[in-house]
This record gives C-alpha cells, sequence and structure tokens, in this order.
C-alpha cells in the first residue's frame, strides 16, 4: 500500500449529496430512536408545543423533536453546557442521525436552545418526563408502591463575588471598606487595596453570610450553601423521588438551596403522584423511604394525614423528646415510624434507598454533567433537570430491554459481542413482526431476546 499523502490542491466545488461520507450510526442512539419511534414522540411533542408558536406566519423553526434530542445527547454524551451540546452534534455525524438531520442541513446552534427554551414553558417540559414514564409503564417498569427521596447541591452559575446588600446594595468590598471606617482603620476618603481588604476580612470576627442579608447579583434565585465536598458556593437543591422496585425517577423537582429537607419531601412525594396520575400509570404511593435528615414530627404528621407511610431514621439527640408541649399526633407518628423502622423491612429499605437515590445523583450529575448548572434563574433550570432525569429513565428503560443504558456502554470489555448481540436481535424482532404483524411490541422483543440467547 502506498503512503497516503494530505492533498493541499482546492477541493471541489460542487459535491453531490450521494458523495458525501456517512455514518454507520451508533447502535445505542438507533435503538433509543425506535423506542421513541415506537411510542409516537415526535408527533406528541409536536402537539404539545404547537400553541407557543406562529399558525399561519414565519418560516418553520427547530422541530421540538430536534430540540429534546440534543438535550438528551447532553446526558448521554456527559456535556454540561448547551455550546458544547450544539458543538458535540455538529461535529458528529452518528448524532446527526440521531437528530434526523439531512446532509444539507446545519445543526442547531446554542443561542437556538436558549431560544426555544424560554418559548417552551415548564409545562411542555414536564409533560414530556411523564411520557417517558408512560413508555417506562407500558415496558411494566413501574411499580409506584414504595418511594425513595433524597437531595443534593447544584452549584448555581453565579459567584460569591456577585452578592450584594439585600438592605444597602453594597457589594463585598464596599461592605468591608465601610466597616473598616466603622472601627477607624481607615477615613472616608482612603481607597484601601484588595491585599488589604483582604488582611482585614481575614482577621475579623463574625463573618458568617446570610441569605437573609445577602442575595446574588447575577442570580437572585440561588442561595449561599455548603456543597457536598464542604465548600460555599451559590446553589440550588435538587431533589429525587425515585421508584425502590425499578430504580425509575418519579420525580424531579429543583428548590431555593435554603430550603430544608422536611419542608419539600412531602411536595416532591405528591408531585410523583401527579407525574403518575398524569402518565396514565395505575399506582399510588403508600410508603415514603428517606434519610435521618428529613425526620421531623410535623413532617411525619403530614405524611400520615396523607396516607402515607414512613421508614426515616431518627437522628440522635442529647436527651429524650418532651411532647407536654405538643400535640398529640406528633407523639404517635413519631413512635410508629420508630417502630417500622426497626423492623427488618426498615433497615432493607435504608440500605436500597442510600444506593438507589445516590445513583440517581452520580448518573445526572457526576458522568451525566449537571452539577455545575449554565442557566440562570429556577425555571429554567428545573427545565433541564428534568429533561436530564427523563433522559436517566430512557438509558434506564433501553438497559432493561437490550442490556445497555448509555452510548458508553459498548466501549467497555465485551462491547463487540453485545454489538453482533443487539444486531442479531434486531434482524430476529423484523422476522417476528414480518410473520405476525399483529403482534405488540413487548411481545415481538420477548421472543427475539430468547432467540438472540438461544443463536
Amino acid at each position: 500500500m502506498a503512503l497516503g499523502r494530505r492533498r493541499r490542491d482546492q477541493q471541489e466545488m460542487w459535491v453531490a449529496t450521494t458523495e458525501l461520507p456517512k455514518s454507520p450510526g451508533h447502535i445505542f442512539y438507533r435503538k433509543l430512536n425506535q423506542l421513541l419511534a415506537e411510542a409516537g414522540f415526535d408527533k406528541i411533542v409536536e402537539t404539545l408545543c404547537q400553541d407557543h408558536y406562529a399558525r399561519h406566519q414565519g418560516r418553520p423553526g427547530i422541530p421540538p423533536g430536534v430540540y429534546f434530542r440534543m438535550l438528551l445527547v447532553g446526558y448521554f454524551e456527559g456535556i454540561t453546557s448547551q455550546r458544547g451540546i450544539a458543538w458535540r452534534c455538529a461535529d458528529s455525524l452518528s448524532l446527526r442521525e440521531f437528530l434526523g438531520l439531512p446532509v444539507t442541513e446545519e445543526s442547531p446552534d446554542h443561542s437556538s436552545l436558549t431560544r426555544i427554551r424560554n418559548r417552551l414553558p415548564l409545562d411542555v417540559h414536564t409533560k414530556v418526563f411523564e411520557f417517558v414514564l408512560q413508555v417506562a409503564a407500558e415496558k411494566k417498569l413501574i411499580h409506584g408502591k414504595t418511594v425513595a427521596v433524597d437531595a443534593t447541591t447544584l452549584e448555581a452559575n453565579a459567584a460569591m463575588k456577585s452578592i450584594v446588600r439585600r438592605d444597602t446594595g453594597e457589594d463585598w468590598k464596599e461592605y468591608l471598606k465601610r466597616l473598616m471606617q466603622e472601627e477607624g482603620l481607615i477615613s472616608k476618603d482612603d481607597d484601601p487595596t484588595d491585599e488589604e481588604l483582604r488582611r482585614f476580612d481575614k482577621k475579623r470576627e463574625d463573618k458568617k453570610v446570610s441569605n437573609e442579608e445577602w442575595v446574588s447579583d447575577t442570580d437572585a434565585e440561588s442561595r449561599i450553601t455548603k456543597m457536598k465536598d464542604g465548600t460555599t458556593h451559590l446553589a440550588y437543591k435538587a431533589e429525587n423521588v425515585v421508584d425502590v422496585d425499578t430504580d425509575l425517577i418519579l420525580a424531579a423537582e429543583v428548590y431555593k438551596a435554603d430550603r430544608g429537607d422536611c419542608d419539600t419531601m412531602i411536595d416532591s412525594v405528591m408531585q410523583a403522584q401527579t407525574h403518575l396520575n398524569e402518565a396514565k400509570v395505575d399506582a399510588q404511593i403508600e410508603e415514603v423511604a428517606a434519610d435521618k435528615g428529613y425526620h421531623s414530627a410535623p413532617n411525619l404528621e403530614l405524611a400520615d394525614a396523607l396516607d402515607l407511610r414512613t421508614y426515616i431514621p431518627e437522628p440522635k439527640l442529647k436527651s429524650d423528646r418532651r411532647w407536654t408541649d405538643k400535640p398529640p399526633a406528633y407523639e404517635r407518628v413519631v413512635n410508629n415510624n420508630r417502630r417500622r423502622m426497626r423492623r427488618a423491612k426498615g433497615r432493607d429499605l435504608q440500605r436500597t434507598r442510600s444506593e438507589l437515590v445516590e445513583r440517581t445523583f452520580a448518573h445526572m450529575c457526576e458522568t451525566g454533567g449537571a452539577r455545575r448548572c449554565w442557566l440562570r434563574g429556577l425555571e429554567k433550570i428545573k427545565k433541564r433537570w428534568l429533561i436530564h432525569a427523563a433522559a436517566r429513565n430512557l438509558g434506564l428503560i433501553l438497559r432493561k430491554l437490550f442490556g445497555m443504558g448509555t452510548a458508553r456502554a459498548l466501549q467497555g470489555e465485551g462491547g463487540f459481542a453485545l454489538h453482533l448481540q443487539i444486531t442479531w436481535f434486531t434482524v430476529l424482532s423484523h422476522i417476528w413482526r414480518s410473520q405476525r404483524p399483529n403482534s405488540t411490541y413487548s411481545e415481538y422483543t420477548r421472543t427475539a431476546g430468547w432467540l438472540a440467547l438461544v443463536g
């Protein structure tokens, strides 16, 4: 074979589309497109978004199915920002095939994603999340009786140096300068350097920064909080409700970071029940498992009033509880929860909860790239977090059906063998469907799966 050399001459001006290179496609994204097509994803989202576009004027915009698919790519590829998602989709032929873009059309850029996100309300993103739950219910992957709840922190797209005083509007430097003037260290006409301000700030006492006194100038809805690694940042609080039996996310909520766990648990569980009802899933949440941060008598009493059995461990107290100055129902619900936690079922639920819910955060925040928010505002972050959770559920559905849950699953050991098995599975599925056209999707996938394993 002769040595190939890079050509520096001028390329051809006109090239036929039939001569352009074509990608063989990624097996994972082909399976994902097949799953979405079986459920009628594009038609459903176009119907949901129709009221938010002009009917008889203007040029056609980017199809909603392309917008939501690009957000799914952000999860499966672990890309944190919209700019990175747009670059990745523009560079990959297999992703262009997943988006359904012809070779003569450019992929949407990050500004197009921003405009579509601002155009579509939160309710549309919620309906897409419920659509994925409905697909999971059709595959018999939702039980919905016992759920686990936990929360994590998401770093906001705002720096601590951007905070200002709520009462005076001073930034941090102006605030330190005023304190130095009040202590008589400088006069009003002096202008201390940054080094002098840092030295003064390091020596002074009572340096706590509260959300009641300070607010971010760039993202007013973010809150000052301590992150999981111990650092202090402006952040939001994300809370997931997970089906213990199937590991599916039933609700993915985002709150302001200063809201306590006991204040948000019931709201998240009720939102999960709403999602199940909207997705036409015949399931009723009856049991809730959470960690000791969710334990409080008012929270347990509210759960009991809603017919929810709680499995929440008690935090260690320095002294025994006093019930003389509290409502009688508080003592009853705390004792009932304590009795349930002493059973073997309560201990098993705690082990399962800590595994499943933390796994969802590991998938969404670490490998999915959602720990750092690149958007500002609670509603915008809720939209992105919901679609991120929907992508995680889609990956779980694909793993249950085809044995792989991410696009990177084929890169590990045995990836080639898995690729051959899935290809053989696809061939047998089409043969079965052609022979029995009236059979359902689950019937022929189950039969073809057994044939592929035998083969």
